[in-house]
Parts: structure tokens; C-alpha cells; sequence
């Protein structure tokens, strides 16, 4: 009697496990339907920003296609004549590529020396200011050229550097005794290009490192004070070294764009006399593909620049994770 008992509480107990494992899905699948719900606003407030990585991302890595084609817009991407490789082929053995790489690579490089160490530079010395009504003082005006436009920056160029009554080109003309025009001397290009996106963009670069600087441990400055270190020391063997894993990622990232070099500031500052150092992928792209209509061609081009900005990257984040950062992913 009890062997029977024993074995239909058994066969329940089977019975109870697999209709417990039979309704698990459906109750995940409600645990999945009720997160959605109870943080439905949530969702939608991540809409927009997917919605435009879709559209505007992702959608049009289809045209990629297009650089293995001789595009035609009247025919579309279906129809048109594929060519493989013949695009790459020519802007390769194109006499204008070496010297479109030097181009870029060179303000690639001055952008890397120059412009990316300035807001740790400044964020540093902003970490230093103890009187809190100077910092924000100092922080809004090196923010604000950030929302001025490269239009209008440019055309402030202009006006102050013209040989026709500009304040700099006199005084530049006072200083060093003969008259030099900046705007049109191929070797004052690059500088004066690093100098305007140095004064649009250091401050605002500054956030992101004013925001690793603030969780640093203040214990670390009380015992480097203990120590006896001074302002100089505790800048360098405890903030830097803080913010250290920060400064790695964004120059991982930088790196992915390294052949970017702003097509609106450098075509608006090209003219006829600097156009030899001033043509670079960016201003090259936008010749060939908008204005001649070589629509392949160009796409070629990009896909170039996007494929040594992946190696770059992946190159990058792996000697980062060597050297014991951890690195993007």
C-alpha cells in the first residue's frame, strides 16, 4: 500500500516538474512582456537615438556596394555594371593619392600631437582652481566656441588675417618687420588649421575629462600631501594615473577617425594659392563624387578611410589591452 502511495506521489511530482517546466517560457515570456511595460517611457526615450542609428548608420552601409560598380544613377544598384576591384585599382595608381595621404596623414598627426593632449592640459589645470565662481567662469568661456559655427569662425579668420586692413596681418607685419600673408602661404595652412579647431574645440573636449577627475580618491591627494608631494607631483603620480584608462579609450576612438579631417573647416580655408597642401580625402571625396559625379569612384575612397580607421582601432585597443588597459570592448 505504501510502495503504491509512494509511487503516485512520484508519478505527481513528475507530473507537477514537467508542467512547471512546460510553463516556464510563458512565464519568462511574461517576466520579458512586463519589464517592456513597467519601463515602457524608457524604451521610448531610447527610440529616437535607435531609430537614427538605423536610418542614418546602418541603412546606408548598403550603398558601400556601389565602390565595386560602375554606378550608374538612372540604372540603381541592381542593375548597374559591376567592375570589382577597377575603382581601387585607379584611385591607387591616381598620381593625386600620394599626395592626398601626405595631406591628411599630416594634419592627422598635428591633430594627434597638438590637438588631443589640450583638454587633458586644460581640464588639469581647471582641477586646480579651488574658487569655485572662477572655475565656472573660466569653463563657460572655453565651452561656448563650441556652438559657434566653422562658418563663422572662418569668416573671423578672414576678416582679421586679410592683407586688406586685417589686425593680425599688421600686427604680424609690425612684429617680424615684412608683410606675410597667412591665408594663402601653403606652409601657414596646417598650423592655422590646428590653431581654429584647437579654439572651437579644447574646452569642450575638457567635460569628459573634468568628469574622470571627479571621481578621483581625495585620500590619495591628502596622503601625497602627507608625503610632502607639491601640486606638480600630485598632478602627475595621482591624477594622471587616475584618469589614465580614460585617456586610452578616447585616443582608441580618436584613432578611428584619424583620416578625418573635417571637410566643412578645411574646404572653406582652401583657395587656389594652398590648394596643393590643403587637398585632402575629405575636400578629394566631395570633388570627384559631388561635383564630377563619379559616384563609385569616390565611395571607393571613403570606403578606403573607413577600413584603415577599423584597423586602427582594432589595432589600437589591442596594445592597449598588452599594456594592461582595458581598453573599448
Amino acid at each position: 500500500m505504501n510502495g503504491k502511495m509512494n509511487q503516485h506521489e512520484t508519478g505527481q511530482s513528475a507530473l507537477t516538474a514537467q508542467a512547471e517546466v512546460g510553463l516556464q517560457p510563458l512565464k519568462r515570456e511574461s517576466n520579458w512582456k512586463r519589464q517592456i511595460k513597467r519601463n515602457k517611457w524608457l524604451y521610448v526615450l531610447v527610440l529616437p537615438g535607435f531609430l537614427y542609428f538605423v536610418i542614418f548608420k546602418y541603412l546606408p552601409m548598403w550603398g558601400i556596394v556601389i565602390a565595386f560598380q560602375d554606378y550608374q544613377p538612372f540604372l540603381g544598384i541592381r542593375q548597374s555594371e559591376w567592375v570589382g576591384m577597377e575603382n581601387f585599382t585607379n584611385f591607387f595608381s591616381n598620381p593625386d593619392f600620394f599626395r592626398l595621404l601626405r595631406n591628411t596623414l599630416l594634419l592627422a598627426l598635428y591633430d594627434l600631437i597638438f590637438f588631443f593632449p589640450a583638454p587633458i592640459i586644460i581640464a588639469l589645470l581647471l582641477n586646480e582652481i579651488r574658487v569655485a565662481f572662477f572655475k565656472r567662469t573660466i569653463q563657460t568661456l572655453v565651452y561656448v566656441p563650441h556652438f559657434v559655427s566653422m562658418v563663422i569662425i572662418a569668416s573671423i579668420t578672414y576678416v582679421f588675417l586679410t592683407p586688406q586692413g586685417g589686425v593680425l596681418y599688421d600686427l604680424i607685419a609690425w612684429i617680424t618687420g615684412r608683410p606675410v600673408d597667412v591665408l594663402s602661404s601653403p606652409g601657414s595652412f596646417r598650423p592655422l588649421i590646428i590653431i581654429q579647431m584647437m579654439w572651437k574645440e579644447m574646452g569642450w573636449g575638457t567635460i569628459i575629462f573634468l568628469a574622470a577627475l571627479a571621481g578621483v580618491d581625495t585620500e590619495q591627494y591628502e596622503a601625497s600631501i602627507v608625503d610632502g608631494a607639491g601640486r606638480l607631483r600630485r598632478m602627475w603620480h595621482v591624477t594622471l594615473p587616475a584618469i589614465r584608462t580614460t585617456i586610452v579609450i578616447l585616443l582608441i576612438l580618436r584613432l578611428g577617425n584619424f583620416l578625418d579631417t573635417g571637410f566643412e573647416q578645411i574646404y572653406l580655408m582652401t583657395n587656389s594659392l594652398n590648394r596643393d597642401v590643403a587637398d585632402v580625402f575629405d575636400t578629394y571625396v566631395y570633388t570627384v563624387g559631388i561635383t564630377q559625379g563619379a559616384f563609385s569612384y569616390s565611395t571607393a575612397v571613403g570606403l578606403f578611410k573607413s577600413v584603415v580607421g577599423i584597423i586602427l582601432v582594432l589595432g589600437s585597443n589591442k596594445l592597449a589591452k598588452k599594456f594592461g588597459h582595458p581598453g573599448i570592448y
